[in-house]
Formats: C-alpha cells, sequence, structure tokens
C-alpha cells in the first residue's frame, strides 16, 4: 500500500508569495489534479505519475477536462478541483441563496456571536424605485433599536441566570444570549460574510443558477466569483450561462398556482405540522435492520417483520442502540424512514435550520402575513410594545416597497419576521437534528421547533424514535430504555 498526500488547500496569498520568488510556471492550478485523476480509470501508470505528466502539460490537461467534461459528460472529474471563497458584505437574504447547495460547505458570521454595527446592503432594485430614503431609515431605525434592545437585555440575561453569571466562563454564552435576541428587529438587508469551500462541479452549477436569478445582488455575486474562478481554472468551469429552466420554471409555476389556489395564506393551524410520514415506519425500520443482517430479500423481510409480537420488535430494535453513545449517529437504515413537517418559522430559526443541507427544504418568501415572532426576552424587559411597534413600520414599508417592486421589497423585512418552510427528513437525521437543536446550548426558536418536531415524530413512529431527544437528556433517556447509563456517563450520585 502507498497513500500519498496529493494536494491540498493553502492561503491565495501564500500561492502568491510563491509564484513571486520562484520562476514562472503554469501548473498553479487545481485543473491538473482534475486531469491526472480522470486518467485513472484508462491508464494504468501510478496516479502520482499521472499528476507529474499533468503538470508538465498544463494546456495538454485543460484540453483533456474539456474533452471529458463537455463531450464525455464526466463532470465528476471537476469535484478534484477546490476552491475556497470569502464572501464579505452580502445580504443576509442572499446569504440565504448562497447556502442552498447542498454539497459545499460554510461557515457563516454570526449574528448570534457578532455584535451588530450599522452595516447594510441598499439593493440597486431599492435605488431605482425613488423609495432609496425611506428605506434606509426604516433600516437604521431598525438598528437603532438592535442596540436599545441589547443594552437592556444583557443585564436582564445576567440577573435572570444569576448561577450562570457567577461563572466568568459563562460570560460569553450570556451575552450571546442578548445579542441574539436583540437581532430579531434587524432587516434582511443587514451586511453578513462566509466563507464557503465547494468543489469546481459545484461552484459551476452555482454560477449557472445565480446568472438567472432576478437579484441584482446575486447577479453581481455572481460575476466576481466567475471572474475569480476562469482565471485560475478555465477548463473546468464550463456551463455557465442562464438558461429557460433556472429562469423561468418558478415563475410559471406561480402563475398557473394562482388560478388554482387562493394565494391568500390560510389561518395557522399550527407552527409544526408534521404532514406526510413514512407508514409503518417502525415495521419497516425493522425491515430494513433484517435485510441487512439476513440474507432475505427486503419483501420477505418485511412480511416476517409484521408476523413479530410487539415484544419482539422492541427488543430487536434495542439492539439497534444498545452501544450508542450520544455522539454516535443510528445506524443508516433508518433513512429508509422519511417525515415531511410543514414548518413557519422566523429568519432567525431559518438561519440554522437551513444549515441541515441533507433534509430536502423548499420554502415560500418572507411576508408580513406570517406573523412575526418576539422573543420573550424582550416582553420580559419591557419592550414588546417598542418591538411591535417597530415591526409594524417596517410592514407599512414593505408594502410601499411591495408596490413598485416585483423583487427585492423582502429585503426590508426583519428576523422577527416568518416564511413557510416545507422540511422533509429522513429518521436518521432528524436524530442529528435533535442532538444538537434540542441541547440546552441551542437558540430557544429553533430548540422550540425541533422539539415540536420530535414529538410529532415520537408519537407517530414510537420504536423509530426510541432514543430520540437532545445531547443534555440522552443519559436519562438510555436509561429509561435500558436501565442504565450510558458507558460514558456515571451512575447518579
Amino acid at each position: 500500500m502507498k497513500v500519498i498526500l496529493a494536494g491540498y488547500n493553502i492561503d491565495s496569498t501564500v500561492i502568491e508569495e510563491l509564484k513571486r520568488n520562484s520562476s514562472p510556471r503554469d501548473d498553479i492550478t487545481p485543473e491538473t489534479l482534475s486531469a491526472s485523476y480522470a486518467r485513472i480509470s484508462r491508464d494504468p501508470r501510478p496516479i502520482d505519475e499521472l499528476r507529474s505528466v499533468a503538470r508538465v502539460e498544463v494546456e495538454r490537461a485543460r484540453r483533456s477536462n474539456r474533452n471529458i467534461i463537455f463531450r464525455m459528460g464526466h463532470h465528476s472529474v471537476a469535484e478534484h478541483a477546490v476552491f475556497n471563497f470569502d464572501i464579505i458584505g452580502v445580504s443576509r437574504l442572499a446569504l440565504e441563496e448562497i447556502e442552498k447547495f447542498r454539497l459545499c460547505s460554510y461557515t457563516e458570521k454570526s449574528q448570534r456571536y457578532v455584535t451588530l454595527k450599522d452595516d447594510f446592503i441598499v439593493p440597486e432594485e431599492i435605488k431605482k424605485t425613488g423609495l432609496m430614503r425611506i428605506f434606509i431609515d426604516t433600516v437604521k431605525a431598525q438598528n437603532a433599536l438592535y442596540h436599545r434592545l441589547y443594552k437592556r437585555l444583557k443585564p436582564h440575561i445576567f440577573n435572570k441566570y444569576e448561577d450562570m453569571a457567577r461563572d466568568p466562563k459563562k460570560h460569553a454564552i450570556l451575552n450571546g444570549w442578548a445579542k441574539e435576541d436583540a437581532r430579531y428587529i434587524v432587516s434582511l438587508a443587514t451586511q453578513g460574510q462566509v466563507g464557503m469551500t465547494l468543489n469546481a462541479r459545484n461552484l459551476e452549477f452555482l454560477i449557472r443558477r445565480f446568472s438567472s436569478k432576478k437579484s441584482a445582488e446575486l447577479r453581481e455575486l455572481n460575476q466576481k466569483i466567475y471572474e475569480l474562478a476562469k482565471e485560475v481554472a478555465p477548463s473546468i468551469i464550463l456551463f455557465t450561462e442562464p438558461n429557460n429552466f433556472d429562469a423561468k420554471t418558478y415563475d410559471e409555476l406561480e402563475e398557473r398556482a394562482k388560478k388554482l389556489v387562493d394565494p391568500k395564506p390560510e389561518a395557522e393551524v399550527g407552527v409544526v405540522q408534521l404532514v406526510a410520514y413514512t407508514h409503518d415506519a417502525d415495521d419497516r425500520l425493522i425491515a430494513a435492520l433484517l435485510h441487512t443482517s439476513t440474507s432475505q430479500p427486503y419483501k420477505a423481510c418485511f412480511e416476517k417483520t409484521k408476523r413479530l409480537s410487539p415484544e419482539q420488535k422492541e427488543a430487536f430494535l434495542k439492539l439497534a442502540f444498545r452501544y450508542m453513545e450520544f455522539y454516535d449517529f443510528v445506524l443508516r437504515e433508518f433513512e429508509y424512514v422519511d417525515l415531511t413537517f410543514d414548518l413557519v418559522v422566523s429568519a432567525t430559526c431559518f438561519a440554522q435550520l437551513k444549515r441541515h443541507r441533507m433534509a430536502t427544504l423548499t420554502t415560500q418568501k418572507y411576508s408580513p402575513v406570517f406573523g412575526i415572532t418576539v422573543p420573550p426576552s424582550v416582553e420580559e424587559v419591557g419592550r414588546k410594545d417598542e418591538f411591535l411597534e417597530m415591526v409594524h413600520r417596517t410592514n407599512d414599508v414593505y408594502s410601499t416597497l411591495k408596490e413598485k417592486l416585483a423583487h427585492g421589497a423582502d429585503y426590508v423585512l426583519t428576523n422577527a419576521h416568518r416564511k413557510r418552510v416545507l422540511f422533509k427528513v429522513n429518521a436518521r437525521e432528524l436524530y442529528h437534528i435533535s442532538r444538537l437543536r434540542e441541547d440546552q446550548t441551542a437558540q430557544w426558536d429553533i430548540r422550540q421547533i425541533v422539539a415540536k418536531m420530535t414529538e410529532l415524530a415520537r408519537l407517530t413512529m414510537p420504536l423509530t424514535f426510541l432514543l430520540i431527544g437532545s445531547k443534555d437528556d440522552y443519559p436519562d433517556e438510555y436509561e429509561k430504555v435500558f436501565g442504565r447509563l450510558p458507558k460514558l456517563f456515571p451512575p447518579h450520585q
């Protein structure tokens, strides 16, 4: 066996320094990795030798990439080239679009931990309406209220959790809680930043998708990303032009939908509804586990499962949990069980929900018709009326902008405003979400939403979700099931 570290991401500043301090060379590009790896399937030479050849013959490597990707349709070779982008000064609204691409990696500036300044973008669409002044004045008023709220919330949080406040190591957590509740009143135009890592195949997809967007901000971002990428790797960023599928499909669906469905939202029955799920989920999970553990076809395993007694089913499924610690993922067979939730969530909550990219997540647009989420702490410090007054002002400005704009009015809406989300998740992923988002350190808004989701899941599939819950609750849940604590936790004192 031979293992070679073929390459890794390094800071672009280091690359430029290396260029300046060495003789001119053309092989400083990720394209050579794509070209050499593409040859593995048909060339008997060792991979490191193929890489060496590609570095020497860069233009030939580029021609090879174009031929393999464009003519042969093997886009997977582009996945070996990886890019990192610093994206700075984009709106909170744009970040939602950027982070829709599930096979990319993101680390975003947190409005929960960073004290916000007054940085926000003024969209080109609004500049052209003659309503720029009312937009700027409203956003500045929102930001001013943010600072007033934070000033009141910080001492309130420290007093409310005085046991934690005695420990200086916990001060950052308490301070973060004050910031995260104050941020509900800031706009979706607030500037943020994100570090993004993605391979060339997904980069090309992002560029093509964004080139068809109506948002001027996204089109500008797209152009900047494309220019940087094509300079470094022109042979693997090929299909970048706008297309009708991306540009027109949702618009035409929306127009047709207006004729089929009342566009006015129905009164909310609940913020969390389980609207679809795998029927006979517990039996189907057990059948999947039997399928993995035997040589029988799935249909025979399912029929056998239905004949088991409830006690036999529970005893068998417990084996899947017996050695599990709180940090372990449940077995992959849990992915055969699905649940679909209809949610109405605040922008603050959605900022965290969207990070669970292995779920299937589609959304409606933010709108005042869905109401707002007011942090309980804002009412506790006697600032709810002031908060609501700012929301009413925001809604009026949104309506004014909406009359003149087909796109862009939602920039003025706040993190408290809501939208409707359709969220499909398999049981394995819901376990992960619950562990993370129901934990005591999780943000309260998403913690409440996920708690309702897991409650409905337990009721519908009691065996499948035998051990679902937060990291904090895991020892107690495990003890209920097995009569003892998991290995990592000592007996109760």
